[in-house]
């Protein structure tokens, strides 16, 4: 190839990675910002109303008791994830009081996740449900 083809190319090249960045850009700015959510407020993720009620530690778990409801669904708890400094956690299905089916009545269970050996202090409380989701800041001081 030719030397003015090859600068071509390149200034080509140059233009499209600078239209992408400005795409990328513009989906960023656009995006929702996602607030944290409080504990005892009522929040609507999708067609369920969840509340956090109230959070405790004991035996190197984290157990977040919760109100959770809106629609007959036997999975409608199973979204819930506990995102640590090592990565995310699921609910513990064997834990008393465990939150699994949900109903069109808001109804009390408690989610507990077992931290492991590196618990840290940040711990963030994740509900999706469809493409609507929300947060809880549950970190330790």
């Amino acid at each position: 190839m030719r030397t003015r083809t090859l600068l071509l190319l390149a200034v080509g090249c140059g233009l499209a990675i600078l239209v992408a960045g400005v795409v990328l850009l513009l989906q960023l700015t656009n995006q929702q910002q996602q607030t944290l959510s409080r504990i005892g407020e009522r929040v609507r993720v999708g067609d369920m109303d969840v509340t956090v009620t109230d959070v405790s530690e004991r035996d190197a778990s984290v157990l977040v008791d919760i109100e959770i409801g809106g629609v007959d669904d036997p999975d409608g708890a199973e979204a819930f994830r506990l995102v640590v400094p090592s990565g995310a956690l699921r609910a513990d299905p064997n834990a008393g009081n465990h939150c699994g089916a949900t109903s069109v009545d808001p109804q009390p269970c408690t989610l507990a996740f077992r931290l492991g050996d590196d618990p840290g202090s940040s711990r963030v409380l994740v509900y999706q449900r469809g493409e609507d989701r929300a947060r809880w800041d549950l970190a330790t001081d």
